[in-house]
């Protein structure tokens, strides 16, 4: 990890890599940059990636970002673009199709289930009649 001054604001930040903007000017730039594609679109439904890049000046790289944060959709279903990482279905934002997502749902559930025992249902025996019932000692 590399310590650099952020390009926008001057503040101090550790670097992984060629980043060049700390965290909160890296998410406003992001938020931006969603808004210049989200205007954009509203306007041109059905534009390339490219050409939304070209208009609105934000980079490919953030387009596809968006796309995989669910944030802005391809109309197509067989678009090309993006594809599910885990059975390479294509589709249109996100990381994984919706089949995997309810797959790997189930397979967690699943997971959660064997590492914590089921909850017992309370108890019946303890009727309010056989002196289930509690209440506090006076203090003295």
């Amino acid at each position: 990890m590399e310590l650099k001054n952020c390009e926008k604001c001057g503040r101090a930040f550790g670097s992984l890599g060629s980043e060049t903007l700390c965290t909160k000017c890296s998410v406003d730039n992001i938020e931006t940059d969603f808004k210049k594609v989200r205007d954009y679109l509203y306007d041109h439904p059905g534009a390339s990636v490219r050409e939304v890049s070209e208009e609105t000046e934000v980079a490919e790289r953030i387009i596809l970002k968006l796309l995989k944060d669910e944030r802005i959709e391809i109309i197509d279903d067989s678009n090309g673009l993006l594809s599910c990482e885990r059975c390479g279905v294509s589709i249109k934002s996100g990381r994984v199709c919706d089949d995997c997502k309810n797959e790997l749902a189930k397979d967690l559930l699943g997971a959660a289930k064997t590492l914590r025992p089921e909850e017992k249902a309370p108890d019946k025996s303890l009727d309010k009649k056989k002196g289930g019932s509690f209440h506090i000692k006076q203090r003295h």
